[in-house]
This record gives C-alpha cells, sequence and structure tokens, in this order.
C-alpha cells in the first residue's frame, strides 16, 4: 500500500527521479519530518539541517526506493538517522577547545590520570575494532545515555534487534578488555 495522498503514482515518479516529485514529497512531508528531528535535537536550526540532508539522502536513494513501500516511514527513517548524524557533528564541535587555549594551560599529568588516559585509549581501540551495528548501540547506550527503545527508534530497527545487538556488543568488548585487563590485576 502506497503512502501518497492520493497520488499514486508519486512513489513511482520519485523512484524514476522526477524532480516534481521530490518537490511534492518536500512539500508533504517537510513540516512532520521537522517536528521529528526537532524532538530529538531540540534545536529548529539543527532540526532544519537533518530535514535538508534527509531529503538529499532520500533524493540520492531515489534509484533504489522499492515504489510499494511506504513513503513515510522510509522518509522518517532517514531522518531520524540525519538527525543522530547532525547531533554527533554539532556535538563533536561544540566540544572542542581552541588550540592556544591547550598551549596556555598544559596540565600535568599524575601516574592515576595517566593510566586512566591509556585504559580509556585501549578501550576505543576495542570499541573501534567492533562493528559499525554493535560500536553504535554501545556508543548510543553509554555515551548518549539513550534507552534500549529510544536507541531501537533512532535506528528505526526493532527494539529486539537492539538488545541481541547489545548483548552481542557487550560480549565482544569483554573479550576483547579481558585480556588487557586481567593481564593488569595479575602485576
Amino acid at each position: 500500500m502506497l503512502d501518497t495522498g492520493g497520488d499514486s503514482s508519486l512513489a513511482e515518479r520519485f523512484r524514476k527521479g522526477d524532480p516534481h516529485a521530490l518537490t511534492e514529497m518536500y512539500e508533504r512531508f517537510a513540516a512532520p519530518m521537522f517536528a521529528t528531528a526537532l524532538n530529538l535535537l531540540g534545536d529548529r536550526e539543527l532540526a532544519a539541517d537533518a530535514v535538508q540532508l534527509a531529503f538529499v539522502q532520500a533524493w540520492k536513494a531515489a534509484g533504489s526506493f522499492d515504489a510499494e513501500r511506504e513513503l513515510r516511514p522510509w522518509l522518517y527513517a532517514i531522518v531520524r538517522r540525519t538527525a543522530v548524524d547532525v547531533y554527533r557533528r554539532e556535538r563533536r564541535y561544540t566540544n572542542t577547545v581552541p588550540i592556544d587555549v591547550l598551549e596556555r594551560e598544559t596540565p600535568v599529568m599524575s601516574d592515576t590520570s595517566m593510566e586512566t588516559a591509556w585504559n580509556a585509549w585501549r578501550v576505543r581501540e576495542a570499541l573501534d575494532s567492533m562493528s559499525p551495528e554493535d560500536r553504535t548501540v554501545l556508543y548510543l547506550a553509554y555515551f548518549e545515555s539513550l534507552s534500549q527503545s529510544e536507541i531501537a527508534g533512532c535506528l528505526a530497527i526493532p527494539i529486539g534487534t537492539v538488545k541481541s545487538r547489545t548483548s552481542r556488543a557487550h560480549k565482544r568488548l569483554a573479550s576483547l578488555l579481558a585480556p588487557i585487563f586481567l593481564t593488569e590485576r595479575k602485576r
């Protein structure tokens, strides 16, 4: 069943690359997509960026869109993913410190803080060696403090998939870190 709001050819025209179909989709779905992005991001400017990126991604994927699917859920899944990307991008830039500040205020690290930094680096290295799916659920759970249902909504996947990925990711991370930290305990 097509979710085209009365125009049964909208999805097919979009799939074929008709720019007028994209314009129609924007007019029909941009406002609710904006509301979704705003709900996730809490910032109107960032939400507008997410919607714009979502439509760019949708347009790039138009040729592979299955016209038998509904447009609305497909577009909402894209805007949720782009909202997460926008959030990550924004967070990365807002958490940076100007280089001149680092040069003026270089702290002296104690042995404890060096060990903490070293362990954090080892955890980061272990996370980087994991699959993107496993790494993403751990990142959203521990660094973004999202619940499993929020992760499911953010990634547009069933909650059961989130639970199985989280379990697999925890086991994988434990197996990667166990040899490192068990060796240190024996010292």
